[in-house]
């Protein structure tokens, strides 16, 4: 059940994604240090967001495993006590 809610409401927010994008067809000019080009500015939103949420959820990541990491020590740590 919870992998189908969470399935509606990735859907929903492609479609969400998909009518921003939609409605903001104009360019925008992004500069790059060696380049320049122009994109329309839904695709770049959501170029950004999905940017900015992989770089979340890899630094949640690495957070995770540090916890695990450190949660695995001190079990080791009880052990011996």
């Amino acid at each position: 059940m919870l992998k189908l809610i969470k399935f509606i409401l990735l859907l929903g927010f492609a479609l969400l994604g998909a009518g921003f994008a939609s409605i903001n067809p104009e360019p925008v000019d992004v500069h790059f240090y060696f380049r320049d080009f122009s994109v329309p500015l839904g695709l770049l939103v959501l170029v950004m967001v999905g940017l900015g949420a992989l770089l979340g959820v890899l630094s949640s990541l690495l957070l995770m495993a540090r916890v695990r990491h450190e949660n695995q020590r001190l079990r080791r740590q009880a052990r011996l006590a």
